[in-house]
């Protein structure tokens, strides 16, 4: 596939309760990059309901184009809907590429649209570029994260989930312009309806400034309180390596590495974590990184700006000791 073959690059903008998420704005500064002299148009789709603002947010981050899908059966997502709509779009405008956010919702529904559309779709993609040949390349980590993979698809369009925290962001320009096209739904009528909702508050790891994760080097469950306590000082949020979260110690929403978030907070406290491929591949990209371990041969180590070698129930009471002297012990209101 070359880039003649096909004009635009379309972002699957994703929404959650009319809110566009960040990660389209990452993917728009991708395609931006992507599209460069050549001659490429930066498209995105957007289905949601009462979304007419957010399709001109989209423009403001570089959209050209925006394929409006407004409609009340778009608020909640449904896989089946949106499937059908995106695929009936796609063979319409025969885009060169198509990108998904690796998500929860773009990993569900990538896949659907690839295979209505008979198409190759690469998934959790680290980067991506044009050859000189106009050729799609697509890299992302394999093996656990050991070695990065660069894969062609032979077929079209090409299609991506890129993970969040990893493409550089477009910058926001009110004076840039686009047009808004107005699409219409191939059904109102929802395959499922939501009957309740639970939303997890307090939770928002990828967008979290400051982490403090802890890994085997805690000895029990209730430990995480600990790291609660540093965290709610710093102002951040508590992350986990893959194994306490298989334990039942932690939820999901709380994983840090290659299956669980990708992250890249101002400052990422690793407690007890000894540093796998696997976890390594979600927060070595973080700003400033402090590692406390016993074990000075960790591979955290290698990864770290600050390193501790240390038991950490003996530094993580002393960081909260030092931090509520400056701070106040108000900040908490009470003592570990």
């Amino acid at each position: 596939m070359t880039v003649s073959d096909k004009r635009e690059i379309l972002i699957f903008a994703e929404q959650r309760r009319g809110k566009v998420h960040p990660v389209a704005f990452e993917l728009l500064g991708k395609a931006i990059e992507l599209s460069g002299n050549r001659d490429l148009t930066v498209s995105a789709v957007l289905l949601g309901k009462g979304v007419r603002g957010e399709a001109q947010e989209l423009i403001y981050y570089g959209a050209k184009k925006v394929y409006l899908f407004d409609d009340p059966s778009f608020y909640n997502y449904d896989p089946f809907l949106y499937k059908a709509n995106l695929v009936a779009l796609a063979r319409k405008i025969n885009p060169y590429a198509i990108l998904f956010g690796s998500t929860h919702i773009g990993r569900s529904l990538a896949p659907r649209v690839a295979a209505d559309l008979q198409t190759g779709l690469t998934a959790d993609c680290t980067d991506l570029s044009i050859d000189e040949d106009g050729t799609f390349i697509q890299t992302r980590p394999a093996f656990t994260g050991n070695i990065l993979a660069h894969i062609k698809t032979k077929t079209t369009p090409s299609m991506s989930t890129v993970r969040y925290k990893v493409m550089q962001r477009a910058s926001r320009n009110e004076n840039r312009v686009g047009v808004v096209v107005n699409m219409t739904p191939l059904s109102s009528d929802p395959s499922w309806k939501v009957i309740f909702e639970h939303i997890i508050e307090g939770i928002d790891l990828a967008d979290a400034e400051v982490i403090v994760s802890g890994g085997r080097g805690l000895k029990r469950q209730e430990d995480f309180k600990m790291l609660e306590e540093l965290a709610k000082l710093l102002g951040g949020v508590v992350g986990s390596s893959r194994p306490l979260v298989d334990e039942g110690w932690i939820g999901k929403e709380h994983q840090v590495g290659f299956s669980g978030n990708t992250v890249k907070p101002k400052l990422y406290i690793a407690c007890g974590i000894s540093g796998s491929p696997q976890h390594l591949a979600g927060m070595r990209d973080s700003e400033v990184i402090i590692a406390i371990n016993l074990d000075p041969s960790a591979p955290i180590f290698r990864y770290a700006d600050i390193g501790i070698i240390g038991d950490i129930y003996e530094v993580v009471p002393r960081f909260i000791e030092i931090l509520r002297s400056v701070l106040g012990s108000s900040v908490l209101g009470s003592d570990l």
